[in-house]
C-alpha cells in the first residue's frame, strides 16, 4: 500500500514538471512570435496597440470622432431631403400660378364645361402645392434637429481634444446651412409670385363681375321697351 501511494506521488510530480515545462514553452513560443510578429509555422499573430493608445483621452478623442461622423451623415441627408422636398414644393407653386394665370387670360371665354374642367385641375395642384409644404416642413424639422446634434458633436469634440472632427463638423453645418438657404430663395420667390398671381385673380375677377353687371343694365331697358 505505501508503494503505491509512492508511485501515485511520483506520477503526479512528473506531470506537474511536465506541465509547467510545456506552459514555459507555450509561453516563450508567445512570446518570440509577438516580437517578430509571425510564428514559426507562418502564422501572424494579432498586433496590439500600444498601451499610451488605449488611454482614456485617446479613447474619448476616438470616440467623439466616431460621433462627429455618424451626425455628419445624418445632417448631409436630412439637407438633400430638405432641399429636394423645397425643390418640388417650388415646382408645384409654379405650375399652380402657370394654371391660374391661363384661367385668367382665358375668363369669359371658356365654356362652362372648360371653366369647370380647368377649375377642378387647379383644385389638385392646390392640394398638390399644400402636400409639398407640408412635407417641407417635416423635412425642416428633421433637419434642424440635425444642425442642433451636429453643434453639439463639434462641441464635444473640440473640448474632447479632437480639433480635427470639430473644425470639420463645424465646417459641414456651414455647408448645409448655405445650401438650404439658397434653396428657401427660390421657394420664397416662389410664394412671392403665388401671392402676386393670388392679387391678380381678385382684381381680374372684380372686372369681370362688374363687366357681367354692366351688361346686365345695358341689356334690362331694351328688354323694357320690347315690352313696350
Amino acid at each position: 500500500c505505501c508503494c503505491f501511494h509512492q508511485e501515485r506521488a511520483a506520477v503526479f510530480s512528473l506531470y506537474r514538471r511536465y506541465c509547467r515545462g510545456t506552459f514555459a514553452l507555450r509561453l516563450e513560443h508567445f512570446i518570440v512570435a509577438d516580437q517578430h510578429g509571425h510564428t514559426k509555422e507562418g502564422g501572424c499573430l494579432p498586433q496590439f496597440p500600444q498601451v499610451d493608445n488605449l488611454s482614456h483621452d485617446s479613447l474619448i478623442r476616438r470616440a467623439a470622432s466616431l460621433v462627429t461622423d455618424s451626425s455628419s451623415t445624418f445632417l448631409s441627408q436630412t439637407t438633400l431631403a430638405l432641399i429636394d422636398a423645397i425643390t418640388e414644393y417650388s415646382k408645384a407653386v409654379h405650375t399652380l400660378i402657370a394654371l391660374q394665370r391661363r384661367y385668367l387670360t382665358s375668363l369669359g371665354k371658356l365654356s362652362p364645361a372648360e371653366e369647370d374642367s380647368i377649375w377642378q385641375v387647379i383644385i389638385g395642384q392646390r392640394a398638390k402645392v399644400n402636400d409639398r409644404q407640408d412635407e417641407c416642413k417635416r423635412f425642416e424639422s428633421t433637419w434642424v434637429s440635425a444642425v442642433k446634434m451636429c453643434e453639439t458633436a463639434a462641441e464635444a469634440a473640440y473640448t474632447s481634444g479632437a480639433e480635427h472632427a470639430s473644425v470639420t463638423m463645424r465646417t459641414n453645418i456651414q455647408v448645409a446651412l448655405s445650401q438650404v438657404d439658397e434653396a428657401q430663395k427660390l421657394s420664397l420667390d416662389a410664394d412671392k409670385k403665388l401671392a402676386e398671381t393670388k392679387v391678380m385673380e381678385i382684381e381680374r375677377m372684380a372686372q369681370y363681375a362688374a363687366s357681367l353687371q354692366n351688361n346686365d343694365e345695358e341689356e334690362v331697358p331694351e328688354a323694357y321697351l320690347r315690352e313696350d
